[in-house]
């Protein structure tokens, strides 16, 4: 009887374990119970896309810079600055309000009120500057920071609404290559804000003297972008972007030469003097007080001169002067390091000293080396 139990047992036990099996086994699929997986939807890029996306993320950062006047002066003269020879046309029409001019473009580096422009355009100490963002609301401009070794300018407006401005992502421009796109966004002719134009980095490391020959005024920039991106009238100022929406330059002039050539300052620049900026409140950059154009290879074959910075001019009191450097001299060396082909060979040597610092130039004169010690000064403030 126990042994009739125990098979009994033994066999119920089989049996559930069998039932339970087949219940749990996996049903092979067929085709009726098959469904295909919805297809991922893929985004195409193409240009148009890029800029599309590049301006509804940047444009919000881009502001137009006014000046106001008095009833009493006319209103369809102002002076736009040094660079008003690239950015006024002859008889420009005044703008609608007398008192109210659109002069140029900006961008936000600071949501609390720090806006970059150019110096020229804010040149003008006579004038009450304001911005208008976006969106068209405005704003005073409180204090203006200008760089004395760049055309560079930073405007201060107070307390603007939270959320109001938004900070433009800057890029690096030593990593930029010819060929790549290039956006510029900004107030074409005084009028048309946030306007777009596209094109490519057509060059880099330009050396260019701008300025406006009827004031006698001419600025040398060195190592700018050149890009074919239509810069015109009241883009000066405004950003040029790469395809990521970084800046990688603030626009600043035209050439009157050539078409769709325009240039560009370096937005590494941008970021040294904002650095210098951050830490004493004020450009603090050495200069040396000279005005030169670059001597090549093929130029120095030609006249039986060395390669170098030619001197065309001097600045009066400039540190240069005071060391005994003279117009047409060559400058070939500073502290031992060759001055090359490169225009912003010069400068880039100068804008990595600091005031006060003390250095050998050597320049060639009447066939003859010398070797002159320079101490850099603070460059005057503009």
């Amino acid at each position: 009887m126990k042994k009739l139990l125990v098979l009994l047992v033994v066999l119920l036990i089989i049996y559930t374990l069998v039932g339970s099996g087949t219940k749990n086994a996996l049903k092979l699929p067929n085709s009726s119970d098959t469904k295909t997986p919805a297809p991922e939807k893929v985004k195409v890029i193409t240009e148009e896309s890029v800029v599309i996306d590049v301006v509804k993320n940047v444009a919000p950062s881009v502001v137009t810079v006014g000046a106001q006047q008095s009833q009493a002066q006319n209103p369809g003269n102002i002076n736009m600055g040094p660079f008003s020879v690239f950015f006024q046309e002859p008889n420009q029409a005044p703008n609608n309000n007398p008192e109210d001019n659109y002069i140029g473009s900006g961008f936000v580096i600071k949501n609390d009120g720090l806006i970059v422009t150019n110096k020229h355009v804010v040149s003008d100490r006579t004038l009450t500057y304001f911005i208008v963002d976006y969106k068209g609301n405005k704003y005073k401009v409180d204090k203006i920071y200008r760089d004395p070794s760049n055309d560079i300018a930073i405007l201060k407006i107070s307390n603007p609404p939270l959320g109001t401005l938004k900070e433009a992502q800057l890029g690096d421009s030593s990593k930029l290559q010819v060929g790549q796109m290039a956006i510029a966004i900004g107030t074409a002719l005084g009028e048309f804000r946030n306007t777009v134009t596209t094109g490519v980095i057509s060059g880099l490391g330009r050396g260019i003297t701008a300025g406006s020959p009827f004031e006698g005024f001419a600025e040398r920039l060195d190592n700018v972008i050149q890009t074919n991106a239509a810069i015109n009238p009241g883009n000066s100022g405004g950003p040029l972007l790469a395809s990521s929406g970084q800046v990688i330059g603030i626009n600043t002039a035209v050439s009157q030469s050539g078409q769709n050539i325009g240039f560009a300052i370096p937005i590494n620049i941008v970021k040294d003097s904002l650095t210098n900026f951050n830490q004493t409140g004020q450009f603090n950059r050495p200069y040396l007080g000279v005005t030169y154009t670059i001597i090549n290879q093929r130029t120095a074959l030609l006249n039986n001169v060395p390669q170098g910075a030619y001197i065309q001019d001097i600045t009066n009191g400039s540190p240069a002067e005071q060391a005994g450097i003279q117009k047409d001299d060559i400058i070939v060396k500073v502290d031992g390091k060759n001055i090359s082909g490169s225009d912003g060979s010069l400068a880039d040597i100068i804008s990595n000293k600091k005031v006060g610092d003390t250095i050998t130039v050597t320049v060639y004169r009447d066939a003859d080396m010398k070797d002159f010690r320079v101490k850099l000064a603070q460059a005057p403030g503009d």
